[in-house]
C-alpha cells in the first residue's frame, strides 16, 4: 500500500503549484500514516462470524471471516485483508461474549514476540458446551513490560472500554478512573475512532489533546502515530494561553486559588464593560453641505441596546459605528435621498463617528485590563465588591507592580486570567474535540480557558478525584463539567485495573478513605500480584542498591522521590555509575532507569517502581491531604512491582 501511495505521479495532476504543493503535502502524510512499525504486527485478532454482518440470519446462512488490527490493509486488487479496529463489523471483537455472542462463532486473538506471530488462542462465543474462561493472551499483553513511551491498547480494549471509546462526537463524556484503569489510553483511542467515524468534519474543526505537562506529552505522543492519526495536536493548559503572555512568574497557592476561582471571570467582565461611557453629547456628520445630527439619547439607546446582547465587547465596539451611520441613514432618507451600503461604511467611517465611538467605547487590551486590576486596589476594589473578599484581593494583587505589560512577571494564573479577557473581547476558536487528561487538577478558570476551545464542539474529560494534587483541586465532576460549559456531560467511572498490581494497589488503597472516601477503590484484574515490598533503609546507598536490584528484571524502572530529595539522589546514582533519564524520556536497552521527582509522576508508569520516602512525599506539600493524594499518585505508578524505601517513619494513614 505504501508503495502505491510512493508510485503515484502527480505531475500533470493538479491544475497550478499550490494545489501540487497541497496534493504533495498529503501523499507524504499518507506515506507517513503507512510506516512499518517495529515489533507491531498488522493485526492481533479474528472474528468468525456465523452470518455475514448485515445480511438476513437466514438457516443455513454462510458467515465471513474478519482479520482485526490496527488500521486497514488491502491486497493488490484493493481487497480487505485487515479490517480497521475502528469499524463497526470489528466491535464484537470487544463486547462479545459467551453471553451475549453478537453473532460470533470464534473469536481469536494472536500473541507476537517481537512482532513474530507466536501464539493464538480461540473462543467459541457460540458454543453452549464452552464455558468463559479468562484469556491468557490478553493477560501477557496487559502484563507486557513497559519499557519506552506508552503503547495503543486496541489489543486489550475491555467492553467497558469500548462503550467510552465509540461514543458519539456530539456528546462530552468526563470519565473518573483509578490509576491503571486505562482511562488515557481509552481518551487517546477515542480520539482516534472520532477521526475514523467523523473524518471530514474534525479535519476541518480540529482536535487537541490537553495534558498536564510535557514530560506526559512526550510519554503518550507515540499513541495515536501508531494508529495511523498524526494530525492530532498535543498542549498543555500553560501552551493554550501563552499567545497573551509570557509566563516568567508564579503564586503561592493562597493567591493561586483566588485567581483560579470561577469569581475572578464576572471581576474581569465588570472591569472590562466598565470602560463604556455612555454618551452626553451628540453626533454631528458632515457630508458635504448638510450635518446630521444624532442627539445623544439616540446614541445612548444604540449603545444599551449592544450592552443588553451581551456580545463580545470587541464585537460590540465593531458594530457601534454602523449602527450610528445606519441612524444616520435613516435621516436621510427621511429628507429624500437614496444611500446605498458604501454611503453607511463611508459614514462609520467618518471622523466624528470614530471620535464618538473611541469616547464611548474604548479599545481595551486584555493584559494591560488585568494588570490594573492586579496593581490598582481601588479598581480592583470596585469590580470584585461583594464577589472577593478584602483579605482575598489583597492575596491577588502585586506587592511591587511592574511599570508595564512587557515588564510584568506573569504567573500561570495570570496568563488564564487574560486568556479570559481576551475572549470576553473576542471570541475563541473552537475545535471539534479536544480531550483534557489529569483534569482533576485544573482550577475553574483553567476549565473556562479548554472550554473556550471546544465551545461548539465536545470533550473527552480523564482524571481521578483521588490524585488532585493542588490546592483548588477538583471537588466533583459535575462542578467541572458545568465551568467546563459542557453541564450536560455524560460521568463514567472505570474501576477495573489493568496496570497496577494487586498486592500493589491494595496498599495504596489504604489512603482512600483520607482523600477521596466517595470513589470506589480500584480492583486489579491481574492474576500476578506483582512484586511488593516495604523496606526501611539507612540511607541513599541502600536506595541505590533497590534500584539495582530491580534493574536485573526486565523492563523499566522509575525512582520516585519528593522533589527536595532528587538532587540528593541523583548525586548518589553519579556516585554508583547508575546512568538515568529525565521523566518523559524514552529510555533505552542500556538506561532503563529515571529518576522522577513526584510533583511530574502523574500519568507516567513503570515495571517497577523505587518509591523514597513517602513521609518525605507528604510532607513536601502545603497541606496533609494533598500530600496524601500525591503519595497515592507515587505509589500507583509500578506495572510489576513495588519497593518502598523509608529511613524515617512511614506516615500513619499507611497502617
Amino acid at each position: 500500500m505504501r508503495e502505491e501511495v510512493e508510485a503515484l505521479d502527480i505531475r500533470d495532476v493538479a491544475a497550478n503549484w499550490v494545489n501540487a504543493q497541497v496534493l504533495k503535502r498529503q501523499i507524504d502524510e499518507r506515506i507517513e500514516a503507512l510506516a512499518d512499525l517495529s515489533d507491531t504486527p498488522l493485526f492481533f485478532g479474528r472474528l468468525d462470524y456465523l452470518h455475514a454482518p448485515g445480511a438476513e440470519q437466514a438457516e443455513g446462512a454462510d458467515g465471513e471471516k474478519f482479520y482485526i488490527g490496527r488500521r486497514h490493509v488491502h491486497d493488490a486488487d484493493g481487497d480487505p485483508m485487515v479490517v480497521d479496529w475502528r469499524a463497526p463489523v470489528s466491535q464484537p471483537f470487544y463486547r462479545a461474549s459467551q453471553q451475549d455472542p453478537m453473532d460470533v462463532a470464534l473469536r481469536r486473538r494472536f500473541g507476537y514476540t517481537g512482532g513474530e506471530l507466536t501464539a493464538y488462542e480461540d473462543e467459541h462465543l457460540s458454543d453452549p458446551a464452552e464455558a468463559a474462561k479468562t484469556s491468557r493472551l490478553l493477560q501477557r499483553e496487559i502484563e507486557r513490560p513497559r519499557v519506552g513511551p506508552m503503547r495503543d491498547i486496541v489489543a486489550t480494549i475491555q467492553p467497558e472500554q469500548d462503550e467510552i471509546v465509540r461514543a458519539g462526537l456530539t456528546g462530552t463524556v468526563c470519565v473518573q478512573g483509578g490509576p491503571g484503569t486505562g482511562k488515557t489510553a481509552v481518551g487517546l483511542h477515542r480520539v482516534a475512532y472520532l477521526l475514523y467515524a467523523h473524518r471530514e468534519r474534525l479535519a476541518r474543526s480540529g482536535t487537541l489533546v490537553i495534558g498536564p505537562n510535557r514530560s506526559f506529552l512526550r510519554y503518550i505522543e507515540q499513541v495515536l502515530p501508531a494508529l495511523g492519526e498524526l494530525t492530532v495536536r498535543q498542549a498543555t493548559v500553560e501552551d493554550l494561553v501563552a499567545q497573551h503572555a509570557e509566563v516568567r512568574g508564579s503564586d503561592d497557592a493562597t493567591a493561586a486559588a483566588v485567581k483560579g476561582d470561577a469569581r475572578m471571570a464576572q471581576v474581569l467582565r465588570r472591569a472590562l464593560y466598565s470602560h463604556v461611557t455612555l454618551p452626553t453629547e451628540p453626533v454631528v456628520v458632515v457630508r458635504g453641505s448638510r450635518h446630521w445630527r444624532i442627539p445623544a439619547y439616540e446614541v445612548e439607546e444604540i449603545v444599551r441596546e449592544l450592552l443588553e446582547r451581551g456580545i463580545r465587547y470587541g464585537a460590540a465596539r465593531e458594530a457601534l459605528p454602523q449602527r450610528i451611520a445606519h441612524a444616520v441613514l435613516v435621516r436621510m432618507e427621511q429628507a429624500g435621498e437614496a444611500p446605498d451600503d458604501r454611503v453607511q461604511d463611508a459614514v462609520a467611517r467618518n471622523t466624528a463617528v470614530r471620535a464618538a465611538v473611541k469616547a464611548i467605547w474604548p479599545q481595551v487590551d486584555p493584559a494591560k485590563l488585568v494588570l490594573r486590576l492586579l496593581s490598582d486596589p481601588a479598581f480592583l476594589a470596585e469590580h470584585a465588591a461583594g464577589l472577593l473578599t478584602e483579605d482575598e484581593q489583597k492575596a491577588i494583587l502585586w506587592a511591587k507592580p511592574p511599570r508595564s505589560v512587557k515588564s510584568a512577571k506573569w504567573s500561570p494564573a495570570d496568563a488564564v486570567l487574560i486568556d479570559e479577557a481576551a475572549d470576553l473581547i473576542q471570541r475563541t476558536p473552537s475545535l471539534g474535540h479536544v480531550v483534557l487528561d489529569e483534569a482533576q487538577d485544573l482550577s475553574p478558570m483553567q476549565y473556562r480557558a479548554v472550554g473556550r476551545r471546544c465551545s461548539t464542539g465536545s470533550a473527552t474529560v480523564l482524571g481521578d478525584l483521588a490524585q488532585g494534587t493542588t490546592p483548588w483541586a477538583t471537588r466533583s465532576w459535575r462542578e467541572a463539567l458545568a465551568h467546563l460549559g459542557k453541564p450536560d456531560g455524560v460521568v463514567e467511572e472505570l474501576t477495573a485495573g489493568f496496570r497496577v498490581p494487586t498486592d500493589v494497589i491494595t496498599y495504596a488503597s489504604r489512603l482512600l478513605p483520607h482523600i477521596a472516601p466517595e470513589l470506589t477503590p480500584v480492583r486489579s484484574i491481574r492474576e500476578n500480584p506483582g512484586l511488593f515490598e516495604v523496606r526501611p533503609v539507612t540511607g541513599d546507598a541502600d536506595v541505590v542498591a533497590a534500584c539495582r536490584e530491580l534493574l536485573r528484571r526486565e523492563g523499566s524502572l522509575g525512582l520516585i522521590a519528593a522533589d527536595a530529595r532528587v538532587p540528593a539522589l541523583a548525586e548518589a546514582l553519579e556516585r554508583a555509575g547508575l546512568a538515568y533519564l529525565d521523566p518523559g524520556r524514552e529510555t533505552t536497552p542500556d538506561v532503563r532507569l529515571t529518576l522522577v521527582p513526584a510533583s511530574l509522576a502523574k500519568g507516567l508508569e513503570y515495571d517497577y517502581v523505587v518509591l523514597d520516602e513517602p513521609r518525605a512525599v507528604v510532607d513536601g506539600e502545603p497541606d496533609e491531604r494533598t500530600g496524601l493524594r500525591r503519595l497515592y499518585v507515587a505509589l500507583t505508578r509500578a506495572v510489576s512491582g513495588l519497593v518502598v524505601t523509608h529511613a524515617g517513619p512511614l506516615p500513619p494513614q499507611l497502617g
